[in-house]
């Protein structure tokens, strides 16, 4: 069956989709971001007419606005400031005015109706200092609290009872025990880790995140006499309650790489390193990868301008060019 045929013309659906844009939040059923930002704008323009009429303070700001974001988006987003201002015969001050207007836009209006609740985490595990000494306490809610029913282990032992219901409820009785003792040997298993992450991690749980240690699977493994793949899924989504806060266990592990006076620095150590000297930068001259390089290691760091490149791209941090700021 043909769909019927549109009783209105593409001009009237233009004007529909137009006032459609105007609703709250103002910006929804955009084709672009330069229609959701640019349909923001003119209804601030709208509201600011309403108000103050044509001598309204904003309304030189608000065309601004409107410039910068109908013919100069790309620019805006490489922070081409410079070259908008020439572009558009309006000073300097006027555009970065224009442009810290235009953060407070909402690219994604249609969100704040689609809000997806934060999910709470509840520790696993409680690592906490008791005078001198840390301790663990396990949270046993969430596991399952598991028992035989003694009515079936009474069924075993009745002369009447068919041996194939027996035969079936042995082996049924056998993989219930089993499945006992492999939840009791993963909580041992998750206890053992804590324990070793409190003899490795002191530092840490005492001062915070920047005496973070290297700290390898398989070493741990090896510690507690298990394989690298039980430890791994033993920390599998569990979370440790310690003093510096909620963490997954799996944050405690990373690589080494050569610290100063030779000793070993987390791998999240560097890269938390990296992103502060980024962010502590002149956004007019960003540092280069060599230069972050060679900052590092004058600290006694030994790193790589290779491995510093990899790093800032695994945190998602621009390029130097991307992150200058032309005057």
């Amino acid at each position: 069956m043909p769909a019927p045929k549109p009783n209105f013309t593409v001009e009237q659906l233009r004007e529909a989709i137009q006032v459609v844009q105007q609703m709250d939040p103002v910006g929804v059923a955009a084709r672009d971001m330069r229609e959701c930002l640019l349909a923001q704008i003119h209804n601030h323009q709208q509201v600011e007419e309403d108000l103050n009429g044509e001598e309204g303070e904003n309304r030189q700001l608000l065309s601004d606005c409107a410039a910068v974001i109908g013919n100069h988006l790309k620019a805006l987003q490489k922070k081409e400031f410079k070259e908008i201002a020439k572009a558009l015969g309006r000073p300097m001050e006027a555009v970065l005015q224009a442009v810290d207007y235009i953060k407070r836009l909402d690219p994604r209006p249609g969100l704040r109706y689609n809000i997806v609740q934060a999910r709470l985490i509840e520790p696993d595990v409680a690592i906490f200092k008791q005078g001198d000494e840390y301790m663990v306490l396990m949270n046993d809610e969430d596991l399952p609290q598991l028992r035989l029913n003694s009515a079936y282990k009474k069924l075993l032992h009745r002369e009447a009872a068919e041996k194939d219901v027996r035969v079936y409820v042995k082996e049924r009785y056998k993989s219930a025990i089993q499945l006992i003792k492999n939840i009791e040997q993963r909580k041992q298993t998750i206890l053992k880790v804590c324990h070793a992450i409190i003899r490795r991690q002191r530092d840490f749980l005492d001062f915070g995140m920047d005496q973070l240690k290297p700290m390898m699977i398989k070493d741990v493994a090896e510690e507690i006499g298990v394989h690298p793949s039980t430890v791994s899924r033993a920390v599998a989504n569990k979370y440790a309650h310690t003093p510096q806060g909620v963490f997954e266990l799996r944050y405690f592990f990373s690589e080494s790489v050569n610290g100063p006076e030779g000793e070993g620095m987390s791998l999240l150590i560097l890269k938390r390193k990296v992103k502060k000297l980024i962010e502590d930068e002149d956004p007019s001259r960003p540092l280069t990868d060599e230069q972050i390089t060679r900052i590092l290691q004058s600290q006694g760091i030994q790193v790589t301008r290779r491995t510093v490149a990899k790093y800032r791209e695994d945190m998602r941090i621009p390029s130097t060019h991307q992150r200058r700021v032309k005057d």
